[in-house]
């Protein structure tokens, strides 16, 4: 895990990138074609991952001036078919060229078969990437009419529900509201930190999709809670840690560990660098406020399977709240698992 940086530099100097992911036929097109129609979506990239993979074949990766279609809002649109990290670099220096019109914000649609963590782990795996980009959020749609039978035959859509940071349930005009009722309580079941809202004939508010990350040095404890999903009545009635109700659908587990002493640097370090170690595959993510010694604001911790982003440190704490606060969503690992491998390396120093 990198040395922290200053909020100030990283949140607000990087393009924020949204994820829109969701299994075949969930509405992902006609939720962006209505979600770039909107102000809020103004100056907009948008890049159509094809087939869903990253580093499969560089060759397969167009010159980014000479694929972009203009969109009727302004904004631009790319079609990738292979890298995703060459075609956002690709983007960056055409932007900074002015070779293609300004843009503010990415929005990346994935195929419908498409593992969302290949795409998350893109811009953390490169550095040119991660000074010019971040992650804001990842939006997965979800069909109310045949969601739930998705849910129980296709891993890749328990997948992309439990790596969300909004969930998005479209076509419920085409069931009832039993089975819409019976989906939401399915979904909160695999991911429990995540919103879930349903659309109105493929259109949602736009600011419920594109202000879900962290993207600046000061925030309130409305924004913490907006991303990393409300601390619940747990946070009252547990003196020392809460834990949001597991989902077992396809071995998904989500739950969310407390600590109430400050980790020295190092000694969280070697905790990340052990877990990811051990079961770096399984972490599918991992999202969270750190209590740093030394630190005067929390660390913004943010993972996928073996990756984690630079590390960004707030000016200051968002409320009164001090206690470090990691989300987890796991394939496999129990909450017991995690919270002994930090007690043991907590003890060691």
């Amino acid at each position: 895990m990198a040395t922290t940086s200053s909020g100030r530099d990283l949140l607000r100097s990087r393009i924020p990138m949204t994820v829109i992911t969701g299994f075949l036929g969930s509405g992902k097109t006609t939720l962006l074609n209505a979600l770039l129609a909107t102000p809020q979506a103004a100056n907009t990239a948008v890049i159509i991952n094809e087939y869903g993979e990253v580093g499969v074949d560089h060759d397969l990766v167009q010159n980014i001036a000479e694929s972009v279609t203009l969109l009727d809002n302004g904004c631009v649109c790319c079609v990738v078919r292979g890298d995703l990290e060459t075609a956002l670099r690709e983007m960056f220096l055409a932007r900074r060229a002015g070779q293609m019109a300004n843009f503010e914000r990415v929005i990346l649609e994935t195929t419908g078969l498409a593992d969302p963590a290949p795409v998350m782990q893109a811009i953390s795996n490169d550095a040119a990437l991660i000074e010019h980009y971040r992650l804001d959020g990842v939006i997965t749609l979800v069909d109310g009419a045949q969601g739930s039978t998705q849910l129980v035959h296709t891993v890749e859509a328990v997948k992309q529900a439990a790596v969300a940071d909004r969930i998005v349930i479209t076509k419920a005009d085409l069931t009832d509201q039993a089975t819409i009722d019976t989906l939401v309580a399915e979904l909160k079941n695999i991911n429990p930190t995540a919103r879930v809202t349903i659309a109105d004939k493929g259109v949602v508010e736009p600011d419920l999709l594109l202000s879900v990350g962290i993207d600046r040095a000061r925030v309130a404890p409305e924004v913490v809670d907006r991303w990393l999903g409300p601390a619940g009545e747990e946070h009252d009635h547990h003196a020392h840690e809460a834990e949001h109700p597991h989902g077992h659908t396809h071995n998904i587990v989500t739950f969310t560990l407390w600590f109430e002493q400050p980790f020295k640097r190092s000694t969280f370090e070697r905790c990340v660098e052990l877990l990811t170690s051990l079961r770096g595959a399984d972490l599918l993510r991992v999202k969270g406020l750190v209590n740093v010694e030394d630190e005067s604001g929390p660390v913004v911790i943010q993972g996928v399977q073996h990756l984690f982003h630079p590390p960004v440190t707030l000016a200051e704490w968002p409320g009164a709240e001090r206690r470090s606060r990691l989300v987890f969503i796991t394939r496999g690992i129990q909450r017991e698992t995690i919270a002994n491998l930090f007690a043991a390396v907590t003890a060691l120093g």
